[in-house]
């Protein structure tokens, strides 16, 4: 029973709806019983799950402007103007996404309908290989959304500014310009630095480009996060550079949805792991999270040798029209193809978005080469990635991840949960679902039928970790004293909606979310409200 069910309570409740103004009085006229103690917010009835990985326990859960005041039983809804009644619900933190693509859009879609319909009330923008915000100051003060958002210091942002898309190191003179840049972006407010490495022009980057710029994030107090430079054949190594960066540069930090990618490699992630756990038993601080699904998405870019993309599209057409040059691109392909990028089945790679071809947005590159009469082989499937690039590219689902590595990083100690989703348009598109249910498929599958985690472990992956993590360390719990970011749902029906083939489909079960004190939903319905805010940087506190 929601905010529009109240029971008549003893000061005699007004009873609103939820598309109502959300003002409960205890007294004709909106005046309060001078009596009263004006808590704004009441959740009353819940069980809470506090985000230490404590047992969950019955307790009601008032709020007072952005705060929550008091966690206690059988709090006094008469003195409170607003009641959420949560009874047989779960009453957590609000969820702390750590990872998605939402840096330079979040304006356009402000009220993130995708991301709060999974309980999350933070959004950690990332960038990887993504625009920055600039002047980040400018942009994440202005903004009016209903989560909070974070935001870092791009590598690929700042390296294209100095260099382009060239696949070369940098001069003295333009590493400087580099720094400066990543400084700055510390100076307003980054989190720390990110870095895209599989990505054109990121994975032009040397190893000791990084560090250098990690060394300047480091001083202003920030946190290193990567989308490491392979995921596939390249996955120990990659993990070994990311433990390298983090010793040399002195900062913490996390891998970006660590995941297997390519049958071969199935099985690997006992290995990751173990380097990630040796790293910290050396005195670094190595975090890690994943998103809960067996598939990933990305570019066109990805099925290609990277030296491929560099520069200009007319410098990529050249390149497929010099026999020698084209024949040693297809034939590093086919290896991509077979090895990390779906085991060589064209059915695995299944398209998000053609530029060139729209109406295969949805189907699989087996589609597309049967349309062309094609048999669907690693040969046929290089050549029509090759054409298809020359007309834009695409975006893509690749298959070629293996559940047991999925639950294995999940359960791992120091692991949290992200998207890696994007803001979307419901019914525009062809997205991930992840975008749509990734939160509320780990505690729907992995929770609830799988049981690989406790309810307490994977609100934990989803609050306090992430929270500590950006340096929010007034998030993230619920306890008296802490920010009013609350996600109450139902443990026996939230899960994720959205298919692979049916993407655009809501995750169910989560009923409340409060965001520093304001409800954004309640019965399942969003309000409208907008009070979301910047969770400035750094992530920690200067070292200088």
């Amino acid at each position: 029973m929601g905010i529009s069910k109240m029971r008549s309570l003893s000061n005699a409740i007004t009873i609103v709806t939820a598309a109502a103004v959300l003002s409960l009085s205890g007294a004709p006229g909106g005046a309060r019983p001078a009596s009263a103690q004006e808590w704004d917010l009441l959740v009353r009835g819940g069980t809470v799950v506090d985000g230490s990985g404590g047992p969950a326990f019955r307790a009601d859960v008032a709020v007072q402007g952005d705060r929550i005041v008091e966690v206690g039983r059988d709090l006094p809804a008469e003195n409170a103007r607003t009641v959420l009644d949560a009874r047989g619900l779960i009453v957590a933190p609000g969820f702390v996404d750590n990872h998605a693509h939402v840096q330079t859009s979040i304006a356009d879609h402000p009220l993130a309908e995708n991301f709060l319909r999974q309980g999350i009330t933070s959004i950690v923008a990332s960038l990887h290989s993504g625009a920055q915000p600039w002047p980040l100051e400018q942009y994440a003060s202005a903004l009016e959304v209903a989560p909070n958002v974070g935001f870092f210091a791009g590598h690929s942002w700042t390296r294209q500014r100095v260099l382009g898309r060239e696949d070369r190191a940098p001069t003295p003179d333009e590493l400087d310009q580099m720094r400066a840049l990543v400084e700055e972006s510390m100076r307003q407010g980054a989190l720390g630095l990110s870095t895209g490495l599989v990505y054109v022009p990121a994975n032009y980057a040397e190893t000791e480009e990084i560090i250098e710029l990690a060394k300047v994030a480091a001083r202003y107090g920030g946190i290193y996060v990567t989308h490491m430079r392979d995921e596939a054949t390249g996955l120990l190594d990659s993990v070994r550079e990311t433990i390298r960066i983090a010793a040399e540069a002195g900062i913490p930090a996390q891998i970006n949805h660590h995941k297997v990618l390519g049958a071969t490699q199935w099985g690997w992630s006992e290995q990751s792991l173990a380097l990630i756990d040796s790293a910290n038993a050396a005195g670094l601080d190595i975090m890690h999270d994943l998103y809960p699904y067996t598939a990933s998405s990305t570019g066109s870019s990805v099925l290609f040798p990277q030296w491929a993309l560099a520069g200009s599209r007319d410098d990529f057409r050249a390149r497929t029209e010099d026999p020698p040059t084209r024949a040693r691109m297809e034939e590093e392909m086919a290896r991509i193809f077979r090895e990390e990028r779906g085991g060589g089945a064209l059915s695995r790679i299944q398209f998000r978005t053609v530029r060139s071809a729209p109406e295969f947005d949805g189907l699989t590159l087996a589609d597309y080469a049967e349309s062309k009469g094609l048999e669907p082989s690693i040969e046929n499937g290089v050549q029509l990635v090759i054409e298809l690039q020359l007309q834009g590219g695409f975006g893509a689902i690749y298959h070629a991840m293996d559940e047991a590595d999925v639950i294995r990083i999940m359960q791992h100690p120091l692991a949290m949960i992200e998207t890696d989703g994007d803001n979307v348009s419901f019914g525009q598109g062809f997205p991930h679902p992840r975008s749509y249910g990734a939160f509320a498929r780990v505690l729907g599958r992995y929770v609830r039928e799988l049981e690989v985690l406790t309810l307490e472990e994977a609100v934990k992956k989803m609050t306090s970790m992430p929270a500590r993590q950006i340096g929010q360390a007034e998030r993230g719990l619920v306890q008296s004293g802490m920010f009013a970011d609350l996600t109450i749902f139902d443990a026996e029906t939230i899960e994720d909606r959205a298919t692979f083939t049916d993407p655009h489909r809501y995750s169910v079960g989560v009923h409340h979310v409060v965001i520093n004190g304001v409800p954004v939903m309640v019965d399942g319905a969003l309000t409208g409200e907008k009070p979301g805010r910047w969770l400035r940087g750094p992530a920690r506190g200067r070292v200088f």
